[in-house]
Formats: C-alpha cells, structure tokens, sequence
C-alpha cells in the first residue's frame, strides 16, 4: 500500500491553484501505473517516472512518493539509498510546477533544501546546498572547492587551491557529506564517488578516465569555464571539478582517500 500524504503536512489548497485532475478510468489507470512506476526499487525505472510527472495531476504522486521516502530532510551522515537519491529528481520537478500547493509544500517540508547536514561538520556547507537545489552547478562546483581549501587551511583558503597532502588529512566525514550533496542533488550522477567507481572501472588509467567525464578529449584539456557543462545532462562523473593543471596529485588523493572505505561510506 502506498503512502497517504498526511494532512499536516500539506498546505490548505485554494481553488485557483489546485490542479485539475481528469477523474476518467483512462486517467485513472494512468495514475496507478505512475504510482506503481515511482516505488520501483530500480533508480533508472523511478527517474524515468518522475520524468514523466510533468502534469499537474501528477504533482500530488510526486508529493506523495517524496513524503514516503523521507518526510524531513535526509540526513548525510550515512549511506544513501536509491530512494533517497531519486528525492533530488522528485524535488527539482515539484520546484519548477507552477502551483502555489506545491510551492508550499516544498516550503513546509525542506525549507533549506532536501539535505539535512551534519552538526559534526568543520565546515558549513549550506552554501554548496543553496547552488544545488536551483541547478546552479557552476556555483556549486566553486563553492565546493572554496569549502574544501576552508577545510585545508586558512593559507588554502587564501590561494584557493589544495596540495595533495591536505587532502590526506580531511576527516572522512567531511569528504562524504560533500560527496553525499552532490549524489542526492544529481540523483546519483555527480559526486567524487562517482569519479572514483569510474576510475577504478577503467583500471585507476587517468587518461581513459578523462574522455569519459569529459575533460578531455585527446590532446584538448577541457576548458573552464565554457566548455564545461553545468547541467544534468553532463556525463556521468563530470562534476565536481578537481584542477588538473598541477597534475593529477589531488585527484589521486581524493580517488584513494579513507572516506571511501570507511563504514558510512
């Protein structure tokens, strides 16, 4: 049985902003079918339904499946699910449907995002959080490695760029809740742990894993920032950005650091 979306929850809907739904057997049928579609334990069968969940009659499954996976705002500080990581596609739709109902909802449920970030945390990261929830992945990407240098060193901060042996000393925890903002906001598509599993897929061979991020494409060294992409339709692992004109010393510190291997991770 499906989850109901409970009252308190939910925002009093005005007429003038409810959506309108086709109460027909076709749409009925349609409507369980969508419904069947967003519980499937499969990530790619979930995201390819909530694609499909562009209508206004579909806002209220897609309200409905976000409040079952998690009413409050997921925490970083462990694992995440496949569930968990279909939220952030289930957010960006409900963000962009005109509907004041749903704008309320989103303000009700996860004010500051879809994240909740940990208190054990060195550094605050809400900025990153403010740049993924509105798709600004360019943003994003510079105030994931202004965090990182914060989190090095005052003198890292400074320059704004890391040497690999600062990379070494970052707790765990730090690195996968980054990780972890990145993950639930590309639905599992961006994040260093992604890099990391393509990485070690083509045998940890740096200039076969550059083509399939992107980054570089025979001799030609992708250039920042317009030949980036800074969509979802970027490939898989092309973000976050890790700076390879000193070499690949920090990636590679990054690729085999603790926090991979750790029990949260």
């Amino acid at each position: 049985m499906s989850a109901q979306i409970p009252r308190p929850f939910l925002p009093t809907m005005s007429p003038s902003s409810a959506p309108v739904c086709d109460s027909s057997p076709d749409s009925d049928e349609l409507h369980r079918k969508l419904q069947a579609k967003l519980a499937e334990r499969s990530l790619k069968k979930q995201l390819a339904a909530i694609a499909e969940a562009t209508q206004a009659e579909a806002w209220a499954l897609l309200m409905e499946r976000a409040l079952a996976i998690s009413p409050t705002p997921v925490a970083l500080d462990q694992h995440l699910t496949d569930d968990q990581l279909a939220l952030g596609s289930i957010y960006y739709q409900l963000a962009a449907a005109d509907s004041e109902h749903v704008k309320g909802f989103l303000a009700e449920q996860y004010p500051s995002g879809i994240a909740q970030l940990p208190k054990a945390c060195k550094v605050d990261y809400h900025s990153i959080q403010d740049c993924l929830m509105v798709q600004d992945f360019e943003e994003g990407d510079r105030r994931t490695l202004k965090k990182m240098c914060e989190l090095a060193s005052p003198t890292a901060a400074g320059r704004n760029w890391l040497y690999f042996t600062e990379v070494k000393l970052f707790a765990p925890l730090e690195l996968q809740v980054l990780d972890r903002l990145w993950l639930l906001y590309s639905s599992g598509k961006f994040g260093f742990s992604v890099q990391r599993d393509l990485w070690l897929g083509v045998k940890q061979d740096w200039e076969k894993l550059w083509p399939k991020i992107d980054w570089k494409e025979g001799n030609h060294w992708t250039r920042y920032p317009g030949e980036f992409q800074w969509t979802l339709d970027a490939p898989k692992g092309h973000l976050p950005l890790t700076n390879q004109l000193r070499g690949v010393r920090v990636m590679e510190a990054l690729m085999n650091h603790p926090a991979w291997s750790s029990p949260e991770a």
